[in-house]
């Protein structure tokens, strides 16, 4: 086990490790009231795209946990602040293939969009639960013609009651198999540049921090990438049994957070 006293920040994923659909897991809501009256950071770092910050902030206060907006990073607000930097040296036009909630964030930080695939400089992919054909056509068109494919992260799938549902590492394949182009950027986890947000935000040490979540791929590699502790739990996607083989190993591993030693 970890001497988890040690740290002095803790970064919580939220779906398969918070929560799953409208459900607290086992354990989340002692833990986090045990860390907050230790006087620790917390934030919770999820790769969504399908809600803005202040949307996960209402969604975790319905479940009950009191949380401030900016203990919230996600994958569309990190997209935004990529967009914000990149528009420091050079102009951006972005083609979004996401929900409202990543537009939303794109224009909180005045970054231009179109719907035009010719006007396109960049081609930005989140999770979209009404993509269709003519969007992949759209998005293709535009990669072919030079613009740049940002993912806003890799997952696969989504955990949801009951099993899984397509994400934006789904849609960006078959944007690149259509486009004829590799993903340019991806900006959320396990991304280097989403980590160091975090960091700059928090202004902690990255060994001085935990990273807790669900998934070998995004949640575990970003804290090992970063020089974070890390901890899997087995409440989301991955499985014990895929542990077992898997090239990734966390720091520490817990069935669920119920009796767990944060």
């Amino acid at each position: 086990m970890l001497d988890t006293a040690f740290y002095d920040a803790y970064f919580f994923d939220l779906d398969g490790t918070i929560f799953i659909g409208d459900q607290l897991l086992p354990g989340v809501e002692e833990i986090l009231a045990t860390l907050r009256q230790k006087g620790k950071k917390i934030m919770f770092l999820t790769n969504t795209t399908v809600q803005t910050r202040e949307g996960c902030r209402q969604r975790l206060e319905k479940l009950g946990l009191a949380v401030e907006r900016h203990e919230i990073m996600t994958a569309a607000y990190v997209a935004g602040l990529y967009f914000k930097q990149l528009a420091d040296h050079e102009q951006a036009c972005v083609l979004v293939v996401g929900e409202p909630a990543l537009e939303q964030e794109l224009a909180e930080f005045h970054i231009p969009q179109t719907a035009d695939a010719m006007s396109a400089t960049h081609v930005l992919v989140g999770m979209d639960r009404a993509f269709t054909y003519e969007k992949l056509q759209r998005a293709a068109d535009a990669v072919r013609n030079g613009a740049k494919l940002i993912v806003a992260n890799p997952d696969s799938v989504c955990p949801v009651p009951g099993g899984a549902i397509p994400d934006t590492g789904a849609l960006a394949r078959a944007i690149e198999t259509a486009g004829g182009a590799s993903t340019w950027a991806m900006t959320g986890k396990p991304s280097r540049f989403y980590a160091d947000q975090v960091f700059l935000q928090l202004d902690v040490l990255p060994e001085r921090c935990l990273m807790v979540g669900d998934r070998l791929e995004t949640d575990i590699l970003l804290g090992i990438n970063s020089g974070m502790k890390t901890a899997l739990v087995l409440t989301g996607v991955t499985t014990s049994a895929e542990l077992g083989h898997a090239k990734i190993q966390p720091d520490l591993v817990l069935p669920t957070m119920d009796g767990g030693q944060m």
